[in-house]
This record gives structure tokens, sequence and C-alpha cells, in this order.
């Protein structure tokens, strides 16, 4: 098991908010030349270990990660910050000898208790829909500001079928929240829900695109089906195919559609490097 994350723009939300309510997150801002980071990080990481999962430790490379540093108002490194429960709790700036660095870790460790947002969850996965349903708009009337809140409320009432509810949530969503990883695949499934909601089944669409293979109405609503499925790989073949036939459909569509389906997988997916090659090969 890892107690430690290499923090990005894509995975802040889930390895640093998100999981700050399971355990205190330290988020170490450091980079590669400077020399105190080169005494504080080696430290972090093996309390990291020592400590053993009591809290995780999230490393920004304020070079790579210039948005997030700003974010943070990081003014200089190494600087580190405690966040529990969705919110910066302390922090320290420069390299402080191991003694410190603990007297600071233990200070914060057992504050992230259960939530309202996690006992909300919890209740959901015990089966009472309706309480977590209540529970939830509870949470939201009381955190409003809070993104986390309405992601994963819009997850719920995806879950049961509230479509136009889950998408009134996520549309309220910031524009920079809306590209949180966990927002753009619930946009993404909704685009998709709509797509295939009076369009043909698999076996009519695929007779379509076999009988005219520039039939790319019939190819979007066959990628849309496949994504509701989890089968990516199908979905971005036929999106692929509209590149290869008519970039200009829809204004670039297969392309764009292609994009958000990287978005929802990750960078480190294999699907991803794999189609990220053939698209590439396809554009030039």
């Amino acid at each position: 098991m890892s107690f430690m994350t290499d923090v990005r723009a894509d995975n802040f939300q889930q390895a640093v908010i998100d999981a700050s309510y399971q355990q205190p997150v330290v988020v170490d801002f450091w980079a590669s030349w400077c020399q105190p980071c080169k005494i504080l990080l080696p430290i972090m990481e093996k309390l990291a270990e020592e400590y053993a999962g009591q809290f995780h430790l999230a490393k920004v490379e304020i070079d790579q990660q210039q948005e997030l540093a700003a974010q943070f108002a990081v003014r200089s490194v190494p600087t580190v910050k405690m966040v529990v429960n969705g919110e910066v709790v302390d922090e320290f700036a420069g390299a402080l000898p191991e003694d410190q660095v603990r007297q600071f870790i233990n200070r914060h460790l057992g504050q992230a208790k259960e939530s309202p947002l996690q006992k909300a969850l919890q209740t959901y996965q015990q089966g009472d829909t309706e309480s977590a349903l209540q529970q939830m708009q509870e949470v939201l009337l009381a955190e409003p500001d809070n993104p986390t809140v309405r992601i994963e409320f819009a997850n719920m009432l995806m879950r049961e079928k509230r479509f136009d509810d889950a998408r009134d949530l996520l549309n309220s969503l910031s524009a920079s929240d809306k590209q949180n990883p966990s927002a753009v695949a619930l946009l993404t499934q909704l685009e998709a829900i709509d797509a295939v909601k009076d369009a043909p089944d698999i076996d009519a669409l695929l007779a379509r695109v076999e009988q005219d293979p520039g039939d790319y109405e019939a190819r979007e609503q066959l990628s849309a089906h496949y994504k509701l499925r989890g089968d990516y790989a199908a979905a971005m073949d036929q999106l692929l195919e509209i590149v290869k036939r008519d970039r200009s459909y829809g204004d670039d569509a297969g392309r764009k559609a292609l994009l958000k389906i990287f978005d929802i997988l990750g960078n480190d997916h294999e699907l991803v490097s794999e189609y990220r090659r053939k698209l590439a090969r396809v554009l030039n």
C-alpha cells in the first residue's frame, strides 16, 4: 500500500480534498532546484512510511504544477500544509528538523472524523436511499460552496436515474470545478444518456454503419452506447473512425469526444496512451 502520491491538477481533488475526509493529508510543495527541499522531502517520505497510513503525503512539484502552487499561495519552498476535512488547518515553511515535523503531524492525527458527507454516503451504501438523499440535501445547504458535495450528490442522483437533478447540480459548478475528473465523468455520462435516449439499439446502429460507413450520427450514438456500458475501447474506435473520415463533422466532434474520454480515464490509463498514438497518426 502506498502512503504518498505525486499530485497534479487532474488528481488533486481525489488525492487531497476527498482523501482528507478519511485521514489527514500533508501536502509538501517542493522543487527540484530547492536545496532545503532535498532535506525535507526524504524526511516526509520516511515518516509517511513509518506512520503507515495515519496520514497521507501528497507531493506537489511547483514548477510542473504552478496553478496548484498559486491556488495555495505558496511563496517559497518547501512549504507544507496540513489538510483535514477539505480545509487547510496548519502549515509551515522551510526545512524543519525531523522531531519538529513529527510534532506538526502528531498535532493533527485523529482529527479527520466522519463528516456529514461521509455519513450520507454510508447511509446510501446501506440501502436507505431516501434518508441518504435527505442527508445530502442538508449537507449541500450547510456547505453550498463545497464542490465535493455537489459532485457526490450528483453521482448519487445519477444512480437513482434522476438525471435532470444531477445535471442541474453539475451545471452549478464553477468552470474550474467542472474540470474535476469526477465531474467530467458524470457530465460525459449525461451526454451519453442524452445521445442514446431516442437512439436505435446497438444492433440497429451497427447495421446502419455497415450499410453506410459515413453515417457519423450512427457512430456517435454507438460510441455513447459503448460508453454507458464501460466499453471505452469500442467507444473510441467509433470516434476515431469519424476523425479519420471527416474532421469537419460536427465541428470536429469525433476528436473532441475522444479527448473527453481521455480526461475520464486519466493520462496513466493504458487505453489513453494507445488511443493518443492512434489519434496522432490519424491527425498527421
